[in-house]
């Protein structure tokens, strides 16, 4: 028995529209349901998995900018009045 799946988790579809949905990808890519839904998700986890990587990386190069001026960015007084108060 060793490296075989013993125990094989379902997953019951059971609005009809996806059920609809995975039929048709299923016949264009010409594979079975199982592989369509799969690679569905694979592709989708990939593209949040990216645009998530995306944002972190944008958010880095802005500290990497940030952290390389020689003046602060912006001081108290760009921040508060005179009475120490939120602008």
């Amino acid at each position: 028995m060793r490296g075989r799946i013993e125990v094989v988790p379902t997953l019951n579809i059971k609005d009809p529209d996806v059920y609809d949905l995975a039929r048709e990808l299923a016949q264009r890519r010409g594979v079975s349901l199982t592989a369509a839904v799969k690679e569905a998700l694979e592709d989708s986890l990939a593209a949040s998995r990216a645009s998530r990587d995306g944002v972190a990386e944008a958010l880095m190069e802005i500290g990497r900018r940030s952290a390389a001026r020689p003046e602060p960015f912006l001081t108290d007084d760009d921040l508060y009045d005179e009475n120490g108060l939120p602008k």
